[in-house]
């Protein structure tokens, strides 16, 4: 059984354990400072617990607090946010946000669930690799207009947009 654990960069530990020796000298200039240890303690904490375990059965969601169980029959859809984490839309219409996965991660995603999720980078049915009787590659005429031209213009310097004139 195929499974995949998405999970923080862990050095991101080295940001809380820097953090804890930068506040040392705050810490220590009073009685009761000693309590802006918990920021680096908590970073480091959510650090460390945030993950999503998938695998071809079920998405674990696991946050700072606690852990959502999800069988791949509720999901009826992942949303995908180009700077974030994706999140899995439920049967009931609910989102459940899925730590530490992002949007390049969609191809892991799409194996390791069996192909219930799709792949964005696998190839459209009609892009598919042409036969072995096909002309490669490099034998084959574009139909495509040069490099620096219109399909109006027959000159590569006529700029863009203006048709040559006839003299």
């Amino acid at each position: 059984m195929r499974r995949v654990v998405f999970r923080m960069p862990m050095p991101a530990l080295f940001a809380a354990l820097t953090t804890a020796i930068c506040a040392t000298p705050v810490a220590w200039a009073a009685p009761g400072l000693q309590a802006i240890y918990l920021l680096p303690l908590g970073f480091g904490w959510w650090v460390v617990r945030n993950r999503t375990t998938v695998d071809e059965e079920r998405l674990v969601a696991r946050g700072t607090f606690g852990r959502r169980v999800i069988a791949w029959s509720e999901v009826s859809a992942i949303k995908v946010v180009a700077r974030g984490w994706l999140s899995a839309r439920l049967a009931d219409g609910s989102l459940v946000r899925l730590p530490a996965v992002r949007a390049g991660h969609l191809p892991a995603l799409s194996v390791v669930s069996g192909g219930r999720v799709p792949d964005p980078s696998a190839p459209e049915p009609d892009e598919a690799a042409p036969d072995e009787t096909d002309a490669t590659a490099s034998d084959r005429v574009e139909d495509a207009a040069p490099a620096g031209t219109t399909p109006d213009s027959t000159t590569p310097d006529a700029p863009a947009g203006e048709k040559p004139t006839a003299k």
